[in-house]
């Protein structure tokens, strides 16, 4: 499944890029007068190689759930049995992530991937469950690339059932205590930064906690022998098994699965950016299909972002993941989109052009 995926990515089309950007250009409304925005609606043209692009409505929230062994080193305040009280707390629609779907009118589906308990069965609750947590990634690999692969194909298969369901945008979400962790070490891997520039103080940490926690970093780094970032796909499949979590591997399967079907994936924060990474290491078109919802106040999604070549479409110093930042932009991906279906030509609504 994992090979089908990769074959099926196709990168955005360069005849219909041109074909939108021209669009734009005659609409009613003074050229790159709607800045990003137009670059997000042109953007999705090319990825769907079709202008207008599809309307990215309905869309569907996957949040992928699991544990990390890492968690034992006290890189975070919270306890790790947060991490299933949360998945209770999402299908129960009870987070911040529920109440952002309701208003964007988004769907809510969660995965366990790597839950570190047995959750009891619920309508809206998937179980794809690779292993109860990874391994201590600062002790080895998080995990083997056998269940690495388990997990990029459990993501690739929720974005098929969603798709096949009728979802025609897809949105990252999250929930992993420790999962920052694991994210600044696949972040320094795939881009060859210093764990000190990428490691953030995710859910709030005191100055003697982050030192400890980019230590650790630095440590799973040389332990496993990441030093220098992946040149082709076993490579990126090891260093994800090496110093990622499931959720990570299952969300980068959720890219690919996506831009296999020419839907289009808006990311969330820095869990998301760092399995953005593996999915554009593993095809550098996956990435032609990805919208960064916002910019998290995690130091790692921003250099994950510039590595990436996407620029995120809000910054509210949000950190709280879930999918919250994917969610909040959808509505502006769905405007940008709107204005190349709706908005006359100047021919067609008989106005006049400024001149030359």
């Amino acid at each position: 499944m994992f090979a089908e995926t990769l074959a099926a990515i196709r990168p955005a089309d360069p005849r219909v890029l041109a074909e939108a950007r021209a669009h734009q250009d005659r609409l009613t409304k003074p050229r790159g007068s709607l800045g990003v925005l137009e670059d997000v609606a042109v953007r999705l043209a090319g990825a769907a190689g079709a202008c207008p692009p599809p309307m990215p409505e309905p869309a569907a929230l996957a949040i992928f759930a699991a544990d990390h062994g890492v968690h034992a080193r006290g890189v975070s305040p919270w306890p790790q049995e947060v991490t299933v009280q949360m998945v209770s707390n999402f299908l129960a629609g009870g987070a911040v992530a529920n109440a952002f779907a309701a208003q964007a009118g988004a769907s809510v589906t969660v995965v366990d991937v790597g839950v570190a308990a047995d959750l009891p069965d619920a309508p809206d609750l998937v179980n794809h469950k690779i292993a109860y947590g990874t391994a201590d990634l600062s002790q080895g690999p998080a995990m083997t690339v056998d269940q690495a692969v388990q997990a990029l194909e459990a993501g690739i298969l929720v974005a098929r059932d969603l798709v096949a369901k009728g979802a025609r945008c897809l949105i990252t979400g999250d929930m992993g205590i420790a999962n920052t962790t694991a994210s600044a070490a696949l972040v320094s891997a795939f881009t060859g930064k210093d764990p000190a520039e990428v490691t953030g103080r995710g859910t709030g940490i005191d100055d003697e906690t982050y030192q400890l926690k980019v230590g650790i970093v630095r440590a799973a780094l040389r332990v496993n022998a990441v030093t220098e970032p992946a040149s082709s796909p076993s490579e990126t499949l090891r260093a994800l098994a090496a110093v990622g979590g499931f959720e990570h591997a299952a969300i980068a399967g959720f890219i690919l699965g996506g831009a296999a079907l020419r839907v289009p994936v808006i990311l969330d924060g820095v869990i998301a950016g760092a399995a953005a990474l593996v999915a554009a290491a593993m095809d550098p078109a996956a990435a032609d299909h990805c919208v960064a919802g916002h910019r998290s106040a995690e130091p790692g999604h921003t250099a994950a972002l510039a590595h990436l070549g996407l620029r995120p479409l809000v910054d509210l110093e949000l950190r709280l993941g879930e999918g919250t930042g994917g969610l909040l932009a959808h509505p502006m991906v769905c405007a940008a989109v709107r204005v190349m279906h709706d908005v006359a030509t100047f021919d067609s609504a008989g106005v006049t052009e400024k001149p030359v």
